[in-house]
């Protein structure tokens, strides 16, 4: 659905952050709430486009190498 696709959208934008803020931690100091809030938002963002997306229907699992 296009709601689902946006929270996926979101979701990589969240784990950008991530990959950045952890870059950063290594640098300077950086709290670690801020760390684990950003994980759990884009664990969030993933089950709730789940549940967006959900009509029933079962979702296209992504298997490495073979979703191509």
């Amino acid at each position: 659905t296009p709601v689902g696709a946006f929270l996926h959208n979101a979701r990589t934008i969240v784990r950008r952050a991530e990959r950045q803020i952890t870059l950063l931690s290594s640098k300077e100091e950086v709290n670690p709430a801020a760390i684990k809030y950003i994980n759990r938002l884009s664990d969030h963002l993933f089950v709730l486009s789940r549940h967006v997306n959900d009509n029933g229907a079962k979702d296209v699992l992504w298997v490495p190498g073979k979703n191509r």
